[in-house]
């Protein structure tokens, strides 16, 4: 026997057409519903929505009506049985009234726990859908706290050579100034493994767990150093973000104030090194001062696929948490592409202008999209920390070289 369907009605302020696209386009549904999606919104289309729990739902679009609605089949993961989603707009005095109504839930105590996920889900997500089509601020990124570190590559060898006796949590690189973790004692090369109770494998179930928080939360946290397992509190921090500016150009010219003054700070660490301190490598793997800007190269490079992808409305997503900016062979090959620190620095420098210059001519319509145009915005203002954080492994590798 079926339940009563459950039924939520929100009003957003928001184009009949822009809530249209946050239901059928898979970069719209990851800015305020899930982690990751496939969609092909037409009737008998298949769709795919994931999140980093490890939750996930498929089904297929059985109704597609341009600006009007939606309806699609339904199985979660552990969830008894399929069930259906119907979506509609109709227009309101403050612009669209959304109708949505999930139904086919059965009784029982098998679909008790199912029942009470997908209604707390779908109540959270259309809170979060009226602030990003509203604001563009997605709440399950302004609302999770910070640990305040730096993460680094940890798998199964890394693991072995630092005789941590774990192969999954996440390993830091290091601790910033002034915030949680460095308040509770965490260090560069601890590897945690749990907070607040959640386990700790890799970078989603991290995003996870933080998800779960809020700022000023006191939780254990549980981590390797080495060989020694240990515990401590720590106090989550608050997530300081940029303000994003609203024009496309200023945001482009807030963007190149980073780069100038942190790129004046990358030329100083260079001042008086010669081309071979600036290729030692510390260790057999570890990077040199030049891979560190290959890298940095890198990431302005990715910046560039991703304002395309962006303005196509089509982002690309893996379905794995991998960084293509810290593969050994893009590096190298960048660094034998410019050898030098002069030629390094000069390709920086162009690849931040051509991203600078691309923000500065986006079209209109992807600035209007304001979950997606805040997010773009939001990560690319960010750029400060991840610089910051690679000056300071330039300097190091930089000490360890023989002098000249």
């Amino acid at each position: 026997m079926t339940t009563q369907p459950l039924s939520f009605v929100q009003i957003v302020k928001a184009s009949p057409s822009a809530v249209f696209r946050a239901f059928t386009r898979p970069i719209a549904l990851r800015e305020w519903l899930c982690d990751g999606a496939v969609a092909e919104a037409r009737p008998g289309g298949h769709y795919h929505f994931w999140w980093n729990s490890g939750y996930y739902a498929s089904g297929e679009f059985t109704t597609v009506e341009q600006d009007k609605a939606a309806a699609f089949t339904w199985q979660g993961r552990h969830e008894p049985g399929a069930t259906q989603v119907a979506v509609s707009l109709a227009p309101a005095a403050a612009g669209v009234e959304i109708t949505l109504t999930h139904s086919g839930l059965a009784t029982g105590p098998e679909w008790a726990a199912a029942a009470q996920e997908i209604s707390r889900g779908w109540e959270v997500g259309l809170e979060n859908l009226v602030s990003v089509l509203e604001t563009g601020l997605d709440l399950r990124f302004v609302r999770r706290p910070v640990l305040g570190v730096n993460l680094d590559e940890f798998d199964a060898d890394i693991a072995a050579r630092m005789g941590v006796p774990v192969a999954e949590g996440v390993r830091l690189s290091g601790v910033v100034g002034g915030l949680g973790a460095q308040a509770a004692g965490l260090q560069s090369d601890d590897v945690i493994v749990a907070i607040g109770g959640a386990a700790i494998n890799d970078w989603p179930t991290l995003a996870t767990a933080l998800q779960r928080q809020r700022a000023g939360d006191r939780v254990l946290v549980v981590f390797w150093r080495g060989s020694e397992k240990r515990t401590v509190e720590m106090t989550l921090s608050a997530r300081a973000l940029p303000e994003v500016p609203v024009a496309a150009d200023a945001l482009a010219a807030a963007l190149q104030g980073i780069y100038d003054e942190f790129g004046e700070e990358v030329a100083r660490c260079f001042e008086g090194v010669s081309d071979t301190r600036a290729a030692h490598k510390p260790a057999a793997n570890e990077w040199s001062a030049l891979d560190a800007v290959a890298h940095l190269i890198a990431t302005e490079r990715e910046n560039l696929v991703w304002i395309a992808d962006v303005i196509n409305d089509a982002e690309r997503w893996p379905d794995r948490f991998e960084n293509p900016t810290n593969v050994p062979a893009r590096i190298a090959g960048t660094v034998a592409a410019y050898p030098t620190v002069a030629a390094m620095l000069d390709e920086l420098k162009r690849n931040q202008a051509e991203v600078t210059a691309s923000i500065a001519a986006l079209p209109a319509e992807v600035v209007a999209r304001k979950g997606t145009y805040w997010r773009l915005g939001r990560d690319l203002l960010l750029a400060s920390e991840h610089i910051r954080e690679h000056i300071g492994q330039i300097r190091a590798a930089i000490q360890t070289a023989p002098a000249q």
